[in-house]
């Protein structure tokens, strides 16, 4: 046997160890996974976005809006669809829409924006009342995102958006058109 070989072969036994290593460490034993119950839970804790969530991810972003804060990130135990509206009240985020369509949009979340605070854009500033449609340049916008996938723009609102485990859910206020999608 030569050099070469005996080298080659440590190699390849070295590279083997260290992808079986790899794969012990990401996976979990079967005794301490844990698995989310048939109802929502109250959200666990902040969750950050690399963080692996078993239900529903909650993000709510107050982006170009510099008012943070409604800003939270947390997960909600679900495992089955369930009403977006539903997790986000599991995740202790308060929605408000507008008197004249008080459950078909959002106006407010968690306060934000404030009735008295002045929204810059383009155009000057302006107050959101929360009385009819809010300004088409100033907005919640809603997002969802399935467990490996990219954002796409809620075709539905909280009351009939179905959302399932894996799946992440954004509210993300947009100014202008800023931001243009939630960033990750």
């Amino acid at each position: 046997m030569t050099l070469t070989t005996i080298r080659t072969a440590a190699a390849s036994s070295l590279a083997a160890a260290g992808l079986l290593l790899t794969l012990a460490a990401c996976s979990t034993p079967a005794a301490t996974q844990q698995t989310p119950s048939a109802t929502p839970s109250p959200a666990t804790a902040a969750a950050s976005a690399a963080e692996p969530c078993p239900g529903v991810k909650v993000i709510i972003e107050s982006g170009s809006l510099k008012q943070s804060a409604a800003d939270k990130s947390v997960c909600v135990p679900v495992d089955a669809p369930t009403a977006a509206s539903k997790v986000l009240d599991e995740a202790k985020v308060k929605t408000e829409g507008t008197t004249q369509y008080p459950t078909e949009l959002v106006c407010r979340v968690n306060g934000v924006p404030a009735a008295d605070f002045d929204i810059t854009h383009k155009g000057g500033t302006y107050r959101e009342d929360c009385s009819k449609m809010p300004a088409a340049f100033a907005y919640w916008s809603l997002w969802t995102k399935p467990a490996s996938g990219d954002w796409a723009y809620a075709q539905e609102g909280l009351a009939t958006l179905q959302v399932s485990p894996g799946q992440s859910l954004e509210l993300l206020f947009q100014v202008d058109g800023e931001p243009a999608a939630p960033a990750a």
